[in-house]
């Protein structure tokens, strides 16, 4: 099998507090997150433009879906590194590793949001 598009055209944030973790990452990014229902799940939609690359996703509260920092790390593409990083502690995360060059390919950073979900930043 063979990919049509790239991999990834989707991911979902597991959290137990959607208004608490929706106002950080809200605060985090500078963006506003879209609420949702579907049946039991609430949600907080990433915004998404189809004429851009990459994925979008959701912030998800719902019965089987537990924070980790074990698993899977997703990345948020972000203009400014330092600025969002920063911003990290401020609202309540834990930065677990602080801005690292990848050479060629630009610079990470790894956090831990409020829910304890090891998420990533990247910029070139």
């Amino acid at each position: 099998m063979s990919f049509t598009e790239n991999p990834v055209q989707w991911f979902e944030i597991p959290v137990r507090n959607i208004v608490a973790s929706t106002k950080f990452y809200e605060e985090l990014f500078s963006t506003k997150l879209q609420p949702q229902e579907m049946g039991p799940a609430k949600m907080a939609m990433f915004s998404f433009d189809g004429s851009k690359t990459g994925a979008s996703g959701a912030l998800v509260q719902s019965e089987g879906y537990q924070p980790s920092n074990t698993g899977s790390v997703v990345y948020f593409t972000v203009s400014n590194l330092d600025e969002t990083l920063k911003r990290v502690p401020e609202l309540g995360g834990k930065v677990v590793v602080p801005r690292t060059s990848i050479g060629e390919h630009g610079f990470i950073a790894h956090f831990e949001d409020k829910e304890g979900n090891r998420v990533a930043l990247h910029t070139i």
